[in-house]
């Protein structure tokens, strides 16, 4: 199976299943999404909705960049217990 292809599913199959935690930082004066499965998976934006558009297009280059670098896409776990 090609690379091209893999990705592909991997980020349909995968893009809306990982918990994204969205935060207002007053240091950078923005909304602040993470991926907390996906090490260093953020984005930032001006509204909460442009912050979520904004990591789920990060979600889908950190899918990318893993598997060009032949590293494991871990699979969404879902909801994880924080507090």
């Amino acid at each position: 199976m090609s690379l091209y292809l893999k990705e592909k599913m991997l980020y349909c199959q995968y893009v809306g299943q990982y918990e994204i935690i969205i935060y207002w930082s007053e240091i950078d004066n923005a909304y602040i999404a993470e991926v907390p499965e996906l090490a260093g998976c953020m984005a930032d934006g001006k509204t909460y909705f442009e912050a979520l558009e904004n990591v789920e297009i990060i979600i889908h280059e950190w899918i990318e960049t893993a598997l060009s670098l032949g590293r494991e896409v871990p699979e969404p776990v879902g909801k994880l217990m924080y507090a």
